[in-house]
């Protein structure tokens, strides 16, 4: 089993079919789909074959049980605690490359406390995920935290995901070290501009960090695997593959260097589709103005 803590949104990707004219309709490809950091990896790993289960806050709204259904019908095991505040959504602009632009309304899922947690939630967990954004605000930081003392009290692994640069910046690239020099994860994920934030060398904070690089592929322990050519579509969602990917090679026994041989491959799987998730469940639809 493996389980991640953090975030349950809506995905509002926009497709634009030309460069965007201010104060003017812009014909676009609209799709709506189930997001969020925490959720993706889930996601991801129930494709892959693995039992997942996903911790989060959500809206006791609408958005909030389709989302948390999706989820379920793709095989996810969702531990929901339902929230008078609204369900989030990122809006994600995706350019003429794949390159993104997204603006996000994390809505319930920071507010996830400690005491939300329920014991049996943990049982059976090998490895928990925690992304970055799931340690930047209290309470659910503290949430989180707890959630890792859960696992590691039954020897299960710690992955932590830095998330975003942008995020990473804005909390600080020091007190995120002093974090993870903390917290001691396992298994670390960072893309190469999170990785300069940081500052020191990954081999301190975890051990094994893995360099995020997109479309030249990833770098664990010092060896870099190179992507297979693809058309890339839209990159949301292909980091969080390249995670669930990892682990779920890593906890099967698999080296450092070969878990990022198939993350790399699934990830580039994950670029080639619109959308953060390997399937379109019932929230997904799609329109054009």
């Amino acid at each position: 089993m493996m389980l991640s803590i953090g975030d349950l949104v809506l995905d509002i990707t926009i497709m634009p079919e030309g460069p965007l004219l201010v104060d003017d309709d812009n014909p676009a490809r609209i799709r709506l789909g189930g997001g969020g950091q925490a959720a993706n990896f889930c996601a991801w790993a129930a494709e892959l074959g693995e039992p997942a289960r996903l911790i989060t806050r959500v809206g006791e709204d609408d958005g909030g049980h389709l989302l948390v259904a999706e989820l379920q019908s793709h095989g996810v095991d969702v531990c929901a605690v339902w929230a008078a505040q609204p369900t989030g959504a990122i809006a994600v602009l995706v350019g003429p490359n794949g390159e993104r632009t997204m603006a996000t309304q994390r809505g319930a899922s920071v507010g996830l406390r400690p005491e939300d947690l329920a014991e049996g939630w943990f049982d059976g967990v090998q490895l928990i995920h925690i992304p970055a954004y799931s340690l930047f605000l209290d309470p659910l930081a503290q949430a989180a935290r707890t959630a890792i003392e859960f696992v590691r009290r039954s020897g299960g692994l710690l992955a932590i995901d830095l998330s975003s640069a942008a995020g990473l910046r804005e909390y600080g690239p020091a007190r995120m070290v002093s974090v993870l020099k903390d917290l001691a994860p396992d298994l670390l994920f960072a893309t190469r501009a999170e990785a300069d934030a940081l500052g020191v060398a990954l081999e301190s904070l975890a051990k094994v960090p893995v360099v995020k690089l997109g479309v030249s592929g990833a770098t664990v322990l010092g060896t870099t695997i190179p992507s297979p050519p693809v058309r890339e579509v839209d990159a949301t969602g292909a980091g969080d593959a390249l995670a669930a990917a990892f682990c779920s090679s890593y906890l099967h026994g698999a080296t450092p260097a070969e878990a990022a041989q198939h993350a790399v491959e699934v990830a580039s799987t994950a670029v080639t589709l619109v959308g953060a998730r390997p399937n379109f469940g019932p929230t997904n639809s799609e329109a054009s103005p």
